[in-house]
C-alpha cells in the first residue's frame, strides 16, 4: 500500500502536471489572438481617373472579437511611403506623401469595428501601384496588400433611328476593341470609330445597320482591365439598356457588378 507521503507526492505531481498545462493553453490563446486576419473584398481594384476609389481593408468576421479596443490604422504606399495614419481616436498625418494630402481619408465610426477601408479621391494615374493596410489594436493586428491599376472608362450611351442603333462612349483608356452581338451570340458587322478627345484618351462611336424593332442586341467593349457589356433592346420609341462593368483581377478570373443605364424613370433611350 502507497503511504501518506507518496500519495502526497503524486498528488503534487500531479497538480504541477496540470497547471503547466494550464499555463500553456493560456499562453497559446494568448498568442493565437496576436495576429488578426485582415482582409479586403478586392485586393487588385480597377480605379477610375478622376473619381473617388474606395480601397477595402478590415477584420475578417471569423477573427473579430466583440471589441477590438483602440484601434490604429496605417496605410503605406510602397514607392511614396505615409498615405494615411489613424491613432488614438483621430488622423496623424506628420510625414504624409504629399501626393495625398486632401485626398485620403478613413471613416472613424467603420475603424472603431475593424474596418479600415481608404477612401481616395480624384483618382490620379499615379495612384496605381501597391498599398498595404494595417489594423492594430489591443487585441492583435494584421496587414493586407492592395495593387491599384487605374483606366478611364464610361457608361455608353444608345440612339436608334432609321434602323441604325449607335453606341457612344465618351472615354476610355486603355484603348478598347468594340464588338456587337445578336441574341444567339454571333457576332454581327458594325462601324466603330474612335477619336482622342485629350491624349491617350479615347471616344468611341460604333452603329449597327439594319437593326430591328423588339430585338435585344449587345455591345461590348473591351480592354485589358475593364468590360462593358451594353444589352440593348430596341422598342417602337428608343432603346431599353443596361451595361454591366467587368473588372480584370487575374488572367482568367474576373469580378463583376452591373449598373443600369437610366436616361428616363423607365430607363428608356428616346429617339431624338
Amino acid at each position: 500500500m502507497a503511504t501518506i507521503g507518496q500519495i502526497i507526492f503524486f498528488t503534487l505531481v500531479t497538480l504541477n502536471v496540470l497547471l503547466t498545462a494550464f499555463i500553456i493553453l493560456i499562453l497559446t490563446l494568448a498568442f493565437s489572438k496576436s495576429t488578426s486576419k485582415v482582409v479586403s473584398s478586392n485586393t487588385k481594384p480597377v480605379a477610375n481617373l478622376g473619381e473617388d476609389q474606395i480601397l477595402s481593408c478590415y477584420v475578417s468576421a471569423e477573427s473579430q472579437p466583440n471589441r477590438l479596443g483602440q484601434v490604429s490604422v496605417s496605410w503605406d504606399k510602397t514607392d511614396l511611403g505615409k498615405v494615411y495614419r489613424y491613432e488614438n481616436g483621430a488622423p496623424a498625418l506628420d510625414g504624409q506623401a504629399s501626393e495625398f494630402k486632401g485626398r485620403a481619408r478613413v471613416f472613424p465610426d467603420a475603424v472603431a469595428i475593424g474596418n479600415a477601408s481608404l477612401l481616395l479621391r480624384s483618382v490620379r494615374s499615379s495612384d496605381e501601384g501597391e498599398y498595404t493596410c494595417t489594423i492594430r489594436s489591443s487585441v492583435g493586428h494584421g496587414t493586407v496588400s492592395i495593387q491599384l491599376r487605374t483606366a478611364v472608362f464610361s457608361v455608353p450611351t444608345l440612339k436608334f433611328s432609321n434602323n441604325i442603333l449607335t453606341s457612344e462612349a465618351s472615354s476610355w483608356f486603355p484603348k478598347p476593341d468594340v464588338t456587337w452581338l445578336n441574341q444567339t451570340g454571333n457576332e454581327l458587322n458594325a462601324n466603330t470609330s474612335f477619336t482622342e478627345p485629350s491624349p491617350g484618351i479615347y471616344s468611341i462611336l460604333s452603329t449597327l445597320q439594319s437593326a430591328k424593332v423588339s430585338e435585344t442586341y449587345s455591345c461590348r467593349i473591351e480592354n485589358s482591365l475593364v468590360v462593358a457589356v451594353t444589352e440593348a433592346t430596341v422598342t417602337g420609341s428608343g432603346v431599353l439598356g443596361r451595361t454591366f462593368f467587368t473588372f480584370s483581377v487575374a488572367s482568367t478570373q474576373l469580378v463583376s457588378f452591373y449598373l443600369n443605364i437610366i436616361t428616363s424613370a423607365l430607363c428608356i433611350f428616346y429617339v431624338l
